[in-house]
């Protein structure tokens, strides 16, 4: 994985506190933040999403959400 340079621009009070509290944490702000980012999913399109990918083409064209709600309708009743 390549890595690059960010610039970040916060308030003095609010690096100093991060930076106190990445220090009793023994890691670094730059460790906190790259946690942080990892934690927000990727934004790739829905269709090239892996699970996607796989299912692609598993059902029959000829399937429509009615026969879905019939069968959950059956499965479950009303």
């Amino acid at each position: 994985m390549v890595k690059t340079k960010l610039t970040v621009r916060v308030s003095k009070d609010l690096l100093d506190n991060v930076k106190r509290y990445a220090k009793q944490q023994n890691t670094t702000l730059t460790a906190l933040i790259e946690v942080f980012l990892q934690r927000i999913p990727p934004q790739e399109p829905l269709d090239e999403a892996p699970i996607v990918r796989r299912l692609s083409g598993t059902l029959s064209q000829a399937v429509h959400i009615q026969d879905y709600k019939q069968h959950l309708t059956k499965k479950y009743g009303d």
